[in-house]
């Protein structure tokens, strides 16, 4: 899914860009394409700015116990720290952005954890169920921690994977960024686990 993704991304950037030899790409995809060689060796790379990769994206405070929607809130609410979500405890954020979408993430929920304090993600991820295993996997290595550190379980009904995970646990998490940072952090996170599994699976079949 991934790899088929990001091809169909570089050839939309082509496309664009026909008399071209510069692609603008962010850190992630700039790194994937890379690896797997997607583009000729004519075209030069330029890093984007990673602080605008969520300038499009659609973010709404709601209400833990309700889940109804206190607000939808404008890209310079991630200017906020994290602590704001320590602050508002009975509040989550609902943020989708097309970034997530090319890597199988339609929405993620991120709130304070109110039984371990932890900054925690829930995300549906779109992976086929004999992922499973090499998810289970690769989460138990990446998330460094002592307590519950996530939980996975495969949604029959919508057929992805209902993934929740301490942010506290990622590599590069502090507790000074920003939300915008947060939302890159989980990005990044994600991307390289979908990375991981599909190159496991490809590997294997």
């Amino acid at each position: 899914m991934l790899h088929k993704q990001m091809g169909k991304y570089i050839s939309t950037e082509l496309m664009n860009n026909p008399s071209k030899k510069k692609i603008e790409l962010y850190q992630e995809e700039k790194e994937y394409i890379e690896k797997y060689e997607l583009i000729p060796d004519d075209i030069t790379f330029i890093e984007k700015d990673p602080t605008t990769r969520f300038l499009e994206a659609y973010i709404e405070r709601c209400d833990k116990e309700t889940e109804e929607m206190l607000s939808k809130e404008s890209f310079r609410f991630l200017e906020n720290s994290i602590v704001y979500l320590q602050k508002h405890k009975n509040e989550f954020l609902y943020f989708e952005s097309q970034w997530f979408e090319k890597i199988g993430v339609d929405g993620i929920s991120f709130e304070v954890n109110d039984v371990f304090g932890t900054y925690f993600v829930m995300v549906g991820l779109k992976l086929p169920k004999k992922n499973g295993p090499s998810l289970k996997e690769n989460l138990t290595k990446e998330l460094d921690g002592d307590v519950a550190k996530y939980e996975l379980m495969f949604n029959q009904n919508d057929g992805l994977w209902d993934l929740n995970f301490a942010l506290n646990y990622v590599n590069g998490f502090n507790e000074q960024m920003s939300l915008e940072e947060a939302f890159r952090l989980i990005y990044r996170f994600l991307f390289n686990l979908v990375e991981s599994v599909e190159e496991r699976s490809k590997n294997v079949n």
